[in-house]
């Protein structure tokens, strides 16, 4: 995935009951508040499951695979589940190859 400068945004977006849209970089520019997004939205959820889609995710890098990791946390710690449908395969390279890819596994969506 390519790097977006330094003033790149990102935004978690409605999709829906339990569904949200993930938007734009997901780099170390973008993580405190992808990070803080997700986790409020996530503890809001509390035991309703929550997707959120990461087809509309641009960049990404170190960073925000540690957001994806805190949101998992957030999520199981308000006793609901998070589920990842449209992973970018540079985010499944990244967390394969920082060995954290069984720590993602059990809630992304396999690859169409």
């Amino acid at each position: 995935m390519r790097h977006e400068p330094a003033g790149a945004s990102f935004a978690l977006e409605e999709a829906g009951a339990g569904r949200l849209r993930a938007q734009g970089a997901l780099v170390f520019a973008t993580a405190r508040r992808a990070c803080a997004a997700g986790v409020q939205r996530l503890r809001a959820a509390g035991t309703t499951p929550v997707t959120i889609d990461c087809a509309g995710v641009t960049a990404a890098d170190s960073a925000g695979l540690a957001v994806l990791l805190e949101w998992f946390g957030a999520a199981r710690a308000a006793g609901g589940a998070l589920r990842l449908e449209t992973l970018p395969g540079g985010l499944r390279a990244l967390a394969r190859i920082s060995e954290v890819s069984e720590l993602l596994e059990p809630g992304v969506a396999p690859a169409p």
